[in-house]
């Protein structure tokens, strides 16, 4: 049975570039191609800047104040607390040069895996009428699945595109890609979402701007 993608209307679309800093990139194994990630990621906000979708950046870091704040029982981040990792301050923390920002953009700093649960990036998007989310995320077991997870809960059209997602475990990257993910959302490439952009407005390309 062919699976058709569903149709997205661009005025009530966030792409959300997830987690793209020196720090987590370098975390990626060889294959993955931090290089090429980037190319594909800048090339899909330039798309959906053209057709008039919201660009949302979502980092992680840390102040002081943050890591005193992480209990003893969440067994991740309390290591990160206790080592003093991921200041917010950082260079490797702070967004890819390649994905700047612009104005207009929304910009999150979060303090745990998800873009939504320690931001107010949900207000945000719904003060801005969006109710469908284009996922690129590093890596796909930490921000990708915890987003993705939280953001079906909350009743978002969710589109994650698969060559701008990665992990350092190529195993669990598989499964979530291909077991977890499309019980929750539509897994789509840049390809196949430039010709759904297409598909909304004919004739406007990515050089093309409002």
């Amino acid at each position: 049975m062919t699976v058709t993608t569903p149709a997205l209307d661009p005025r009530t679309t966030a792409l959300l570039v997830m987690d793209y800093q020196q720090a987590i990139l370098a975390s990626l194994p060889e294959p993955a191609d931090p290089e090429a990630l980037l190319t594909r990621v800048a090339g899909t906000i330039a798309d959906m800047r053209a057709h008039g979708a919201a660009i949302a950046h979502v980092r992680v870091g840390f102040t002081e104040a943050d890591w005193t704040a992480i209990p003893p029982a969440n067994k991740t981040f309390s290591f990160i607390g206790r080592q003093h990792l991921m200041h917010h301050e950082e260079p490797e923390t702070a967004f890819h040069d390649q994905l700047a920002s612009e104005p207009g953009d929304i910009t999150v700093r979060k303090t745990r895996f998800g873009a939504l649960s320690t931001t107010d990036l949900d207000r945000r998007l719904r003060d801005r009428g969006i109710t469908t989310l284009v996922i690129a995320g590093i890596t796909t077991s930490g921000v990708v699945l915890s987003t993705v997870t939280d953001a079906a809960d909350r009743d978002y059209r969710l589109y994650i595109l698969s060559d701008c997602v990665a992990d350092p475990d190529p195993q669990t990257h598989h499964t979530l890609m291909t077991g977890i993910f499309p019980r929750m959302a539509h897994i789509i490439d840049t390809a196949e979402l430039r010709s759904i952009l297409h598909e909304s407005h004919p004739g406007l390309s990515a050089t093309d701007r409002a």
